[in-house]
């Protein structure tokens, strides 16, 4: 079977971390380059981070600069969840894995070239805010028809989580995520409406740390780093956002929603990042931008990710 060709640009932070390494071992796809962009915590944290994590999953595409701010606004991070080195403390526990040189090209760039070069089968995976497609966009015209598709996380059909109205990935920069959902490139949008089901319990966890090789061993202990942010606030585990756009690259089937139409509000005061989607009103936009993912297979989500990590 051909690979799929999957451009994977993240702001690594501890469930960037996980959906990197599941998507290392997946033979389904092949990744042609990541993007490191500024997002759960700085550029200068989330460069290395992702460089690390990417050799950590046998990962040998070139690891390319994002944004160090978004498109428009000062920048807005996670540290709370992810602690100021974006891996819960834990960024030092791989200190021996080399940094290389970044490219010269950065990862705009390096977006389009992929594109071009796999002649519209690019599929890019999104999984931090959306300034280096915004960048890219905003530079190359004819961009969007040569991707085949974008799976972001990012927005929610429903609800907020950094504010009552808004998910953080958009509320960072949502003049980039209005660019993209205007654009015309298909999405594949896991908001928090499924990436809140796609957690993992400590018991989990632990069974992932139980395989016994140094990337699984590191995964658990960074997820477990942030447990007790989840824990505490009544859920049942940690969220693993990012590994559902990952996972359903190939595994389409686990995961249910359907076309609507989402626009991103960049003017409220109090609803700026808002995804406002028609999925459950009535009265319906006159576009249809967007498939909007709202539930998952739990249980097949856990053993999909446990039967990557042990490969």
């Amino acid at each position: 079977m051909e690979k799929i060709p999957v451009f994977f640009d993240c702001d690594t932070g501890t469930d960037d971390a996980a959906a990197i390494l599941i998507a290392g071992k997946m033979s389904e796809i092949e990744i042609v380059g990541l993007g490191a962009v500024c997002g759960n915590v700085g550029l200068e944290h989330t460069y290395p981070n992702t460089c690390r994590v990417a050799k950590l999953a046998g990962i040998d595409a070139p690891v390319y600069k994002g944004a160090e701010e978004p498109m428009f606004r000062p920048l807005v991070t996670a540290e709370e969840i992810h602690a100021k080195d974006g891996l819960g403390g834990k960024a030092g526990e791989l200190s021996d894995i080399p940094v290389p040189e970044a490219p010269k090209t950065r990862a705009w760039d390096a977006i389009y070239n992929e594109a071009v070069k796999h002649n519209g089968e690019l599929v890019v995976v999104a999984v931090g805010p959306l300034t280096d497609l915004g960048i890219a966009l905003a530079k190359y015209k004819e961009l969007p028809k040569l991707i085949k598709k974008v799976y972001i996380m990012g927005g929610s059909a429903s609800f907020g989580n950094i504010t009552p109205a808004a998910e953080f990935n958009i509320y960072v920069d949502p003049e980039a995520a209005k660019m993209l959902f205007e654009s015309g490139i298909p999405i594949y949008m896991c908001g928090l409406d499924v990436t809140e089901k796609a957690y993992l319990t400590p018991e989990e966890m632990d069974e992932i740390g139980k395989i016994g090789t140094r990337a699984t061993e590191f995964i658990a202990d960074v997820c477990h780093s942030s447990l007790e942010f989840y824990l505490t606030r009544g859920y049942k585990g940690k969220f693993m956002h990012d590994s559902c756009p990952v996972l359903a690259v190939a595994h389409p089937e686990i995961f249910s929603g359907k076309m609507a139409g989402v626009a991103v509000e960049t003017k409220g005061k109090i609803t700026l990042g808002r995804t406002v989607s028609d999925y459950y009103t009535d009265r319906k936009f006159d576009f249809e931008n967007a498939f909007v993912v709202t539930d998952v297979d739990r249980e097949k989500f856990v053993e999909l990710s446990l039967e990557y990590l042990k490969k």
